[in-house]
């Protein structure tokens, strides 16, 4: 891995690992993974509190998707008003661990990714011509 050879034997393994990709790789995705995996299980209201500028409606349908998947459980209590709790599954949670290792390469290589944009932004700039 790592070079682009890597590939399974079994098309299928390759088909989910593409799938969850694009699944996981959302942003509010990975944002959720790591709510629930600092604050445990949270009601509906709590995690769209924790993370500002998700809309209702995108954090029911990333909940739907994650729930599919096998990463979070969703609990229904049965009170008035009900009350829903999710929480992560030991597969949403090995999933959480398998990324950890992204925040670890960001954190190292932080200053380097921005020396780069920074360079690129800049050569970028002095190469546009001038309008009179």
């Amino acid at each position: 891995m790592g070079n682009g050879e890597w590939h399974a034997d079994d098309p299928r393994v390759d088909a989910l690992v593409y799938e969850l990709i694009g699944a996981v790789a959302d942003k509010w995705t990975m944002i959720v993974l790591e709510t629930l995996d600092e604050q445990g299980e949270l009601r509906f209201t709590q995690i769209a509190k924790a993370i500002p500028g998700i809309s209702q409606k995108m954090l029911t349908q990333t909940l739907r998707r994650m729930e599919r998947d096998g990463f979070v459980t969703r609990t229904v209590h049965a009170v008035v008003p009900p009350r829903v709790d999710y929480r992560l599954t030991p597969l949403g949670e090995s999933l959480g661990e398998a990324f950890c290792g992204v925040w670890m390469w960001a954190e190292a290589h932080l200053e380097k990714v921005a020396a780069a944009r920074t360079a690129f932004d800049g050569a970028a700039l002095s190469s546009v011509p001038h309008q009179s």
